[in-house]
């Protein structure tokens, strides 16, 4: 018979999944095992937790009560198996990770054959979109987010602050001219980021106060990589993350605009983990990771050029 804790595990994945058969792959149990077992644990409750329908599975109120219970005192056996765990194993184990496409790429793929090196017990599985996605649901340990959060059930860590940087590419400034205020954007086409709510009004701060500029221009995408591109052949204005421009910034294929205006707001870059995650070793060591390769934002004087080699990060020695 299986005990509370496992009930209360299956009963999690079947609710986050939605079906029977997503959460039996997810256990290593058959779909009708599953069944069976929420169908035990209702007759035991004497409660019905879940409704079936030919499609998909709803819960019910008391469903919903009983989900909110179970994540946290899952989380509060992981985290207390995590400290036990952690005074005598080294990180192992498998590490899911969602990542948006220009981190994953551009500042994650060149260190990540270092981490695998000191910790070679540890896998890792990447989903890369640049879609908001469900921590939970989707059964992540690590998802990378910029901007402000709203996931207040998730634990926040801040890996660093990225302003973002309106900028040019020499041949364009020396075509269109270059804007000496905020105001002039509106006479130059500027490339715009779409996926992000109000993309196509800039903020400023002049004189303490703010001021917002509408923008227009030929292209508007959902890339970073692709308007990174054409900023640098010159198509538009661009004003996107440090992180994505600081290393044309520094080869002199792109130059900063309105340097003398401030950015009113704040963008930092967050590793998001599920409540009790945090404890795990793999979980750790890989937040520390980011922290040293990430959170000196090596964008800004070109350091993440380097392999890694001479990188004082240590193996975690337990």
């Amino acid at each position: 018979m299986a005990s509370s804790a496992t009930e209360m595990a299956i009963f999690q994945r079947v609710a986050e999944r939605g079906t029977f058969a997503g959460a039996a792959d997810d256990v290593g149990l058959s779909p009708s095992a599953v069944a069976k077992l929420i169908t035990r644990l209702e007759a035991r409750l004497g409660v019905r937790l879940i409704n079936r329908t030919t499609r998909r599975l709803a819960l019910t109120a008391e469903g919903g009560i009983y989900l909110d219970h179970a994540r946290e005192i899952l989380a509060a056996i992981e985290s207390a198996e995590a400290d036990i765990a952690s005074a005598r194993l080294a990180p192992r184990g498998h590490l899911r990770v969602h990542a948006f496409p220009f981190i994953a790429v551009r500042h994650l793929a060149p260190v990540l054959p270092e981490f695998l090196a000191l910790y070679p017990q540890i896998t890792l599985d990447f989903m890369i979109t640049n879609r908001i996605v469900d921590v939970v649901g989707e059964n992540l340990d690590v998802s990378l987010r910029m901007g402000q959060l709203n996931d207040s059930a998730l634990v926040a860590r801040k890996i660093v602050d990225l302003p973002r940087i309106v900028c040019a590419s020499p041949d364009y400034i020396a075509r269109r001219g270059r804007p000496v205020q905020p105001a002039d954007l509106t006479q130059h086409p500027c490339l715009i980021l779409s996926r992000n709510p109000g993309a196509a009004t800039w903020p400023f701060e002049v004189g303490g106060k703010l001021m917002q500029v509408e923008v227009k221009g030929p292209v508007s995408a959902d890339s970073t990589a692709m308007l990174l591109g054409l900023a640098i052949e010159g198509v538009g204005i661009l004003r996107l993350s440090e992180h994505v421009v600081g290393e044309a910034i520094q080869k002199g294929q792109l130059l900063p605009l309105l340097q003398d205006v401030g950015d009113p707001e704040r963008y930092p870059l967050w590793a998001l983990l599920p409540p009790g995650r945090n404890q795990a070793p793999k979980v750790r060591v890989f937040l520390d990771f980011l922290l040293e390769r990430l959170g000196s934002a090596p964008w800004r004087t070109g350091s993440e050029a380097s392999d890694g080699r001479n990188s004082k990060h240590q193996p975690t020695r337990n």
